[in-house]
């Protein structure tokens, strides 16, 4: 836990924070300028160093390089005395301990870089040891080529010492090469330094030029994290080195350090360009829950579609045409890249309205392979009387034919030269002929029990939701009991559920599982911060409906952080509240 660092804006592990000095520093930033070295213990004994809170502070103590024995670490390990401003311990990844410090330097730093996944073991490690709200150091290590690869990995400081030694090596560094200087004819670059004709320019001019290219790739790694699209920017960005790629891939299947720490949704739009989105923490966890928390209410047919370019799905003219071919007579299930299957009442649900992805009509192996697999997966949960592709030749047929054959169905297929041609639309009417449509009602209580379960948890719809009515127009339904008390509201943005005092209520009474943030003796309005909140369930993610209660409020919001960080920090917004009373 720390004074002197709050975190801001999350996305993913990857944090924007202010190191809170009398000059405050906004990070992932370097901190040559602020950080001041007690020194080696190894070399000879110091006392606690008589810092303030003008500086950052590394305490005194022995670095570990990677691979020193765990006896030797154990023997020679040093407790950060407690001091009162702003300061660093030294830890190793192999022997991490939380020492009550506001940030810590990694003393095996050198050893991971090169190594993907060495690097991202070693962060992972020294994150899940040390307080969520609390800084991360990478020392002599930042380059503009690596420096957003580490940031979203989750280490928050950075000093100058690669890019400048790089530089009177005569190393001229770029977000996407290392050139020799003599090799350079000309300077691809407009900073300061690089103001002057190529036949002046120095080692010294070259190291300048590199700390000026790390402080911009650093000023876009923020811009980035603040529009929550950092991981857009990484896929690109690692691909120009592959240790980097490597990393990326290796922090995608930290399954656990990741999806805790990415929120359930955000504003920000998800641009689907490459293979690695398949792997992004929102596509994984959409996928698995529409698979294990979605159950179809319908006793209808199912009709497989492709997807749209607008969103949602239903505001495309396809889908309309659809809908008018089907006229409420069947339950449709859209097919997506990279998405998977996205039942019509969450096509609204985070991230299913907010991506966008490369259309070239030819599906790449790994789509097929993943697409594939959740409709499979989705199939194998829910039954159907009967199954309508309305599905074009390229691709999609051949996803669905890949699920007919290990399923062993036999499954309708209605297309015969495009989804929207009028034969085919005439086929997929036909094929439903005889059907009865579905009611307004049930679509809309089906609607808000589907986006219970995906938010809460397998059930959670029906434990919640059991006796209800639904007022206002879809996709902006309200949810009433049967004394017309009203409960929830669809947030068509993100296509989640807003409580009321109420419905939170109700939710604590049913059988749903909960998610709850213990606060101390105190009635909030409009926030909960950290230093409030006496403890919080752990499956808490930013973006959670959450109820708050203590001894003098009962109050239902949202969160702001994940749980365990919400236990943990002394600083921040923990959860936004919507309405509270006093009890």
């Amino acid at each position: 836990m720390t004074d002197y660092f709050e975190v801001h804006e999350r996305d993913g592990a990857a944090r924007v924070g202010e190191l809170r000095l009398s000059s405050p520093v906004t990070t992932p930033a370097l901190v040559d300028d602020v950080l001041e070295d007690a020194g080696s213990l190894w070399s000879e004994d110091r006392g606690i160093p008589a810092g303030d809170e003008s500086r950052l502070t590394v305490l005194p103590h022995r670095a570990f390089p990677g691979g020193t024995a765990e006896e030797v670490q154990e023997s020679f390990a040093v407790d950060s005395p407690d001091v009162e401003y702003p300061s660093v311990a030294v830890v190793s990844s192999e022997s991490v301990e939380s020492q009550g410090t506001d940030a810590y330097a990694l003393s095996n730093v050198q050893s991971v870089m090169g190594h993907g996944a060495a690097l991202v073991e070693a962060v992972v490690a020294v994150r899940e040891a040390i307080p969520a709200d609390t800084a991360l150091l990478f020392s002599g290590v930042a380059t503009p080529r690596n420096v957003a690869l580490l940031a979203y990995a989750g280490v928050d400081l950075f000093d100058e010492t690669a890019a400048v030694v790089k530089g009177t090596e005569g190393r001229y560094l770029t977000t996407d090469e290392a050139y020799f200087l003599e090799d350079l004819d000309e300077l691809p670059c407009s900073c300061p330094a690089c103001q002057q004709p190529r036949e002046e320019f120095t080692r010294e001019d070259c190291a300048d030029h590199n700390v000026n290219a790390l402080e911009s790739e650093l000023a876009i790694v923020r811009r980035r994290i603040r529009d929550g699209r950092l991981r857009d920017y990484v896929e690109g960005q690692a691909r120009h080195d592959q240790w980097l790629t490597a990393a990326m891939r290796e922090l995608d299947s930290q399954w656990g350090y990741l999806e805790e720490r990415t929120p359930i949704l955000r504003d920000s739009q998800i641009d689907a360009a490459s293979a690695d989105t398949l792997r992004r923490v929102e596509i994984q966890r959409f996928a698995d829950r529409v698979t294990t928390r979605y159950r179809n209410r319908f006793k209808n047919p199912l009709v497989l579609v492709p997807c749209s370019a607008a969103k949602p799905y239903s505001e495309s003219q396809s889908h309309r045409q659809f809908h008018d071919a089907i006229q409420w007579r069947a339950h449709l299930v859209s097919m997506t890249s990279p998405i998977g299957v996205v039942p019509q009442e969450l096509e609204t649900t985070y991230p299913a309205q907010h991506y966008d992805t490369v259309v070239t009509g030819r599906w790449s192996e790994d789509e097929k392979r993943f697409v594939s697999t959740v409709l499979q997966r989705y199939l194998e949960r829910n039954d159907y009387p009967e199954i309508i592709a309305h599905v074009p030749e390229d691709g999609y047929r051949d996803i669905v034919e890949r699920v007919e054959d290990r399923l062993d169905l036999d499954i309708t297929y209605t297309v015969a030269d495009h989804p929207t041609d009028d034969e085919s639309l005439a086929t997929l009417s036909q094929a439903l002929s005889g059907e009865l449509k579905y009611s307004k009602r049930e679509r809309e209580h089906n609607t808000v029990r589907a986006i219970a379960d995906y938010l809460l948890g397998d059930g959670a719809g029906d434990d919640l939701f059991e006796d209800i009515q639904t007022t206002s127009r879809y996709p902006k339904i309200q949810v009433r009991d049967g004394e017309d008390t009203q409960l929830a509201t669809m947030v068509p943005q993100y296509g989640t559920l807003s409580f009321t005092l109420a419905g939170a209520r109700q939710w604590l009474e049913s059988d749903a599982p909960t998610k709850r943030v213990e606060i101390d003796g105190f009635v909030p309005h409009g926030s909960v911060l950290a230093p409030g909140v006496v403890d919080a369930d752990v499956d808490i993610r930013v973006g959670d409906e959450v109820v708050v209660e203590g001894p003098k409020a009962f109050a239902v919001g949202r969160a702001e952080m994940f749980g365990r960080e919400m236990a943990e920090s002394t600083r921040g917004v923990a959860s936004e509240i919507r309405h509270v009373e006093e009890k």
